[in-house]
């Protein structure tokens, strides 16, 4: 199995058990310039591109599992990190943002 499947495959498990079921994702293998893997997302369509790098392929430090989850948890947060970018956002949005990342997190965490 290759590491572009593989990463897949890792996200998509990751994805499930962060309760991130509401996303639709998309997977591309292509050089990224600096980065092993990286995440964009559209929050109001719940749309994100998941990213691995194609020219990464000899790297010894690489780590595919890792990587996958690592991205997972970027999905997960974005809407915090989102709306913390904004310049302008009413304390009810970061409230809720908060509570949405802490009710996932309670399912995480036993």
């Amino acid at each position: 199995m290759n590491d572009f499947t593989q990463f897949q495959r890792w996200f998509k498990h990751y994805q499930e058990k962060f309760g991130l079921l509401g996303w639709k994702v998309y997977f591309k293998y292509e050089p990224i310039d600096g980065y092993f893997a990286d995440t964009t997302f559209k929050l109001g369509d719940m749309v994100a591109t998941v990213r691995l790098n194609s020219e990464d392929k000899d790297n010894p430090n690489k780590d595919v599992k890792r990587s996958a989850k690592h991205e997972a948890l970027h999905l997960m947060i974005g809407r915090l990190e989102n709306n913390g970018r904004a310049r302008y956002i009413s304390s009810d949005e970061i409230y809720e943002t908060a509570e949405e990342l802490v009710h996932k997190l309670e399912e995480l965490i036993e």
